[in-house]
């Protein structure tokens, strides 16, 4: 299976969808049939799904050939390296506001020299045992993704200085709370929205980063991939069956 980081290291442009309140393996296993798809993040910031969850999750996207990431708030050490041990190839911190937050998150994220992490050896992410600490640990550090999100005003003022820390390697942009934050909510071609797509994708160009985003229609999803973005996360569970319903409601009109 090819990683989103190893996808996005040869220049390619990435296709995810997002998994929250709708975490089956079954829906997991079709998203990863449907060929559309190189990888998923699933959500624990406004859903609180279980490790054992996040696990079987895993386990049904890799059989799919689907890559994935883990979105969380950063407020507690201890859910980054259980994700990693559930075997999450990347972690995602919502609701970054400074610097020194998303520095806090990479430490969460790396193990020493750059940073805290404990090591334990007994998660998928060393095979339960099987890779040598020494080796484990290179590895993660290498191999591991993080991410910030862009969602906050302060985020974007500081969007240059995340984008070059040391261990940082995406930026992803949260047009809904984005909007909100600027001050108009819900439009997301709005100037104040599209400048500070222009500063994010700034900002990554800078650091030699890839950058981000949930798009919320295909205008503003041409808009960002116009600015350099190389992530897009183009659906999610429920929007999934809310299309599905409505595409059988159109379909089936003359019976409703």
């Amino acid at each position: 299976m090819d990683t989103l980081r190893q996808r996005l290291a040869r220049g390619e442009t990435v296709r995810i969808a997002g998994v929250g309140r709708v975490l089956h393996h079954n829906l997991i296993q079709m998203l990863g049939i449907s060929g559309h798809f190189h990888g998923l993040w699933f959500d624990l910031e406004h859903v609180g799904n279980a490790v054992e969850s996040l696990e079987i999750g895993m386990i049904a996207a890799r059989a799919v050939g689907l890559d994935s990431f883990v979105r969380m708030p950063p407020t507690d050490y201890a859910i980054v390296t259980r994700c990693f041990e559930a075997g999450a190839s990347g972690v995602m911190a919502a609701q970054i506001r400074t610097v020194d937050e998303a520095e806090t998150f990479v430490r969460w994220a790396k193990f020493a020299p750059r940073g805290q992490r404990g090591l334990n050896s007994g998660g998928f992410d060393a095979r339960f045992g099987r890779i040598p600490p020494a080796e484990f640990t290179r590895r993660a550090n290498a191999e591991l993704m993080v991410l910030i999100q862009i969602e906050t005003a302060e985020a974007v003022e500081c969007c240059d200085r995340l984008a070059a820390i040391d261990g940082v390697d995406m930026l992803f942009v949260g047009p809904a709370d984005l909007s909100q934050a600027l001050g108009v909510t819900g439009e997301f071609m709005h100037p104040k929205c599209l400048a500070a797509l222009d500063r994010v994708g700034a900002a990554c160009r800078a650091a030699g980063k890839s950058w981000g985003v949930v798009p919320a229609s295909p205008e503003h999803g041409r808009a960002c991939v116009d600015r350099g973005c190389r992530m897009l996360s183009i659906t999610s569970d429920t929007r999934l069956i809310n299309f599905g319903i409505d595409a059988v409601a159109e379909k089936f009109r003359a019976f409703l």
